[in-house]
């Protein structure tokens, strides 16, 4: 019985993706101070989790009839009746108070902005979804802020650093959802969603996922000009986030040249390696 609550409870919150969005809080944190407080690193992993996990569940709550339809998301536990709506929502609303409790015990700043965050996602950008492709847009600022939160977390501060953290996640949002939208565009039309910016698999489509690269490599290697406070970049660093950038180009245009499911998995693979990457060498490149 346990087991079968904790496969609702890890599905309800979309774990694996709770997980990775955790981690970019925990970069941008280790990115802004000189020691690591290990207290603060568990309170943003928990109370990071609360707040992405009330998000999936609130998304999976409005969306439960839509999830029935598309093949990707049948088996998810509304649909499957495996929890009662009710006791989804109730789920949602506790993994928010308290998330939001833990978070403001950092600071109240990176509690704001969780909330920003979960407000943007649940209450704009799910009920666009269905509407428009441009919910992408909308869904691409409560998709950045965790990069930026973790610098809010460790300094108490917005500026120049924390936004480019978010400018980088932001741009990358882009490649990486259209990928899977273009992955999954029979499954997403089945339940009435248009998610590439054409509403269609095509070469302006494609465009687009190549621009969004491009603007996604200029920011990543911004920092080192030197124009981004004490958020910066060596030249080996530069140059290997530029590498990463060009590969992901790479994966774009042959998206573009070949327009096959299949190239758009392989750049979808490749967005997730070029963000835990890029962060890993911000990192790495700060204390090395």
């Amino acid at each position: 019985m346990l087991l079968t609550r904790s496969k609702i409870f890890l599905s309800l919150t979309k774990a694996r993706l709770s997980f990775s969005v955790v981690f970019s809080t925990v970069a941008g944190y280790i990115l802004a101070i000189e020691v690591i407080n290990f207290l603060d690193i568990v309170l943003l992993i928990v109370g990071g989790y609360c707040m992405v996990g009330a998000s999936n569940s609130f998304n999976q709550i409005i969306e439960k009839d839509k999830d029935a339809l598309m093949d990707r998301t049948k088996f998810r536990p509304l649909p499957t009746k495996k929890i009662s709506t009710s006791s989804a929502f109730w789920i949602s609303v506790f993994l928010t108070l308290l998330g939001l409790s833990i978070l403001y015990t950092i600071n109240y700043k990176t509690a704001f902005f969780a909330a920003l965050s979960v407000f943007i996602y649940t209450c704009i950008y799910t009920p666009l979804k269905p509407i428009t492709p441009l919910s992408v847009f909308v869904g691409a600022i409560p998709g950045a802020i965790p990069f930026m939160l973790g610098w809010v977390a460790a300094t108490n501060s917005f500026g120049i650093e924390p936004g480019t953290l978010f400018m980088i996640q932001f741009f990358w949002q882009f490649p990486h959802f259209w990928a899977l939208g273009w992955m999954l565009d029979d499954d997403y039309k089945k339940a009435g969603f248009n998610m590439l910016p054409t509403g269609n698999k095509d070469k302006k489509t494609a465009t687009q996922i190549i621009l969004y690269v491009i603007w996604m490599i200029i920011i990543s290697v911004f920092p080192y000009s030197g124009l981004t406070g004490n958020l910066s970049l060596s030249v080996y660093g530069a140059i290997i986030v530029l590498i990463l950038g060009i590969l992901m180009l790479m994966f774009a245009i042959n998206l573009y040249n070949r327009m096959n499911t299949e190239s758009a998995r392989s750049l979808f693979l490749f967005t997730i390696f070029y963000l835990t990457s890029t962060q890993l060498v911000y990192i790495f490149d700060k204390f090395l």
